[in-house]
């Protein structure tokens, strides 16, 4: 077995499923490229990449792209305290994630590419083609060679987003990351809660996967709603022992999911009685049989 390959065994022990994704992200790291994610929420994305900068043993810088993130939050600033006895100098600098992470040769990794300023993403893509990135009154800051920019964006998402430009792309080796499959959701799900009831796990995420199809919603819920669901689902079991079953996991479903899912604008219902309706048809539908009419 080469290196690499036990490289690739190591590091796929942290991520659930994910083999050819996690394949191809590695294969383009090691080969010294950026990486652009893009896919719903709740995909994998940010473990794949937590579990590689582990085995490398380097740092994972997180941002969250917003409105907020300017250029000097991206870079750093000076302290302003500090400027005001000693003048600006490299000592009262304040390095930001971007400086951060090229000194440490970290990964940095931005969230929601598209929700960044454009005077941001062009110091972003600036230090991304120079492997470095020169701050006035500092000097130029060289990247060590393992510094690598990661980024992730939700192309279905439009609320707060603007139009990512071809030049930003051109930028990017770009991967196209869905949901993954049912089974591995709920190993994922087990994992994450601990929960060794399989049936409520797959009853989790059965009811989270059935909101990214159901029609009246345009948007559904990643896999964080089936494990938020099931945690739920087992306290409200100890809490209530005599309860319905079928009933804690509705309770639950309604508590885990209602703010994860989106309306379409053209339906009049409620998040909760979609989830309701999705519950129905999950436990008393007979399969292929009619669909319950909504009741809540």
């Amino acid at each position: 077995m080469s290196a690499s390959t036990e490289a690739r065994a190591a590091i796929a022990e942290a991520v659930v499923g994910r083999e050819r994704e996690l394949t191809l992200v590695l294969a383009a790291v090691a080969a010294g490229r950026d990486v652009l994610l893009e896919g719903p929420p709740g995909t994998s994305k940010s473990t794949m990449l937590r579990a590689i900068t582990e085995h490398w043993g380097v740092p994972f810088v997180l941002v969250e792209g917003n409105a907020e993130l300017t250029p000097a939050r991206l870079v750093g600033h000076h302290n302003p305290a500090r400027v005001l006895q000693e003048d600006y100098s490299a000592e009262n600098f304040v390095p930001g994630p971007l400086v951060e992470a090229m000194r440490t040769g970290g990964f940095l990794y931005i969230e929601e590419l598209n929700r960044a300023p454009e005077d941001t993403l062009n110091v972003l893509l600036g230090a991304m083609a120079e492997r470095a990135v020169t701050v006035p009154r500092v000097g130029t800051m060289t990247a060590e060679p393992t510094f690598r920019v990661l980024a992730s964006m939700n192309p279905f998402d439009n609320v707060g987003t603007a139009r990512i430009s071809d030049s930003v792309y051109d930028r990017w080796n770009r991967l196209a990351v869905g949901y993954q499959s049912a089974a591995e959701e709920t190993d994922i799900v087990a994992r994450r809660t601990g929960s060794t009831d399989a049936t409520l796990n797959a009853d989790g995420v059965a009811l989270t996967r059935a909101t990214r199809t159901h029609p009246e919603l345009r948007r559904g819920s990643s896999v964080r709603g089936a494990i938020d669901l099931v945690a739920i689902a087992l306290e409200l079991a100890k809490i209530t022992p005599d309860a319905d079953r079928t009933q804690v996991v509705l309770d639950a479903a309604l508590l885990a999911l209602s703010a994860r899912v989106g309306v379409d604008e053209a339906s009049d219902a409620t998040p909760e009685q979609v989830i309701t309706e999705i519950w129905e048809n999950h436990f008393f539908s007979a399969p292929g049989g009619q669909r319950r009419v909504r009741t809540a």
